[in-house]
C-alpha cells in the first residue's frame, strides 16, 4: 500500500489519539462547461456552513461507489448513473480522520432538491462561495492544474 499523505485540519486544536480512518464517497458533479456541484454542510453537523462536494461515509459492507449512490440519492435527491473514481485524499480534521475518495460524475437523473436544508451552488474557477471545507481545497486545486495543463496544450 503507498503512503498516504494526511491534510492536518485546525492542528491546534485536541483530538482523540485512537481515532479510526473512515471512508467516505464524495461526489464531484461537473457540467459540460466545467462547472461543479458544492453544497453547503448543514446545521448541527462539524463545520456547518462550509461548502463542500455532496458525499458521505461509507456503510458496512458498501463499495465507495454504492455509498456515493446512496448519499446522493439521501442529500441531494438524485440518482447517479456513473461514476469513475478520481483521487483520494486524507484529511484529519478535530473530529474525524477522513479518507475522502472524490469520483466524478456526469451523468445523473432526477432534480437536484437540497433535502438536507443545505444550500447548493454550481460553481467554476475560482469559487464564488465562502467557507469552503478544507477537505474541499485539494479538489480545487486539482481542476486549477488540469486546467492550466489544457491551456499549455492549446499554444498557437
Amino acid at each position: 500500500m503507498r503512503n498516504v499523505d494526511v491534510r492536518v485540519v485546525d492542528a491546534d486544536q485536541p483530538r482523540s489519539v485512537d481515532r479510526n480512518l473512515v471512508q467516505v464517497a464524495v461526489g464531484v458533479l461537473m457540467q459540460a462547461d466545467d462547472s461543479f456541484l458544492l453544497t453547503s454542510r448543514p446545521e448541527g453537523k462539524a463545520y456547518a456552513g462550509y461548502w463542500e462536494f455532496p458525499g458521505g461515509k461509507l456503510e458496512a459492507g458498501e463499495t465507495v461507489e454504492q455509498a456515493l449512490r446512496r448519499e446522493l440519492q439521501e442529500e441531494i435527491g438524485i440518482t447517479i448513473q456513473d461514476c469513475t473514481l478520481w483521487k483520494t485524499e486524507r484529511i484529519d480534521y478535530p473530529h474525524a480522520l477522513v479518507q475522502l475518495n472524490f469520483c466524478k460524475v456526469t451523468q445523473w437523473t432526477g432534480e437536484l432538491q437540497m433535502l438536507e436544508s443545505q444550500s447548493s451552488a454550481w460553481q467554476q474557477l475560482p469559487v464564488t462561495v465562502t467557507p469552503v471545507l478544507p477537505g474541499t481545497v485539494p479538489v480545487l486545486q486539482w481542476f486549477a492544474q488540469e486546467r492550466k495543463f489544457e491551456g499549455d496544450t492549446h499554444t498557437a
